[in-house]
């Protein structure tokens, strides 16, 4: 089995797509899957499963999901600029490392 890589995004983290279907739109990042290296978007990336009749859905039917996306194509986006920026690791005094936005210098992790 592949081994867990480190994404750039975290759950919780507003981000834009650079790529595909939904190219250009933001959203907020619902679930990180590191060994996949993908992020699942909260209302991004939608597509309809359609599921047979069982006991927990026994209507049945067609959903509308969001599926896993690669982390490759999307960017964080800063809370302070609010725009799509790259991050770099700064130490803290306390020796912890935080992710910093390269384009105003703010601290992404509070």
């Amino acid at each position: 089995m592949s081994e867990a890589k480190k994404l750039h995004v975290k759950k919780g983290d507003k981000i834009v797509i650079l790529s595909g279907k939904d190219k250009g739109k933001s959203g907020k990042v619902i679930q990180a899957l590191p060994k996949k290296s993908k992020v699942v978007v909260e209302g991004l990336n939608t597509v309809k499963r359609h599921t047979k009749p069982s006991q927990n859905l026994p209507q049945g039917g067609i959903i509308v999901k969001e599926a896993p996306l690669h982390s490759a194509k999307v960017m964080l986006v800063c809370p302070a600029c609010d725009k799509p920026t790259r991050i770099k690791k700064t130490s803290l005094a306390s020796g912890a490392f935080v992710r910093t936005c390269k384009k105003c210098g703010e601290v992404i992790d509070k």
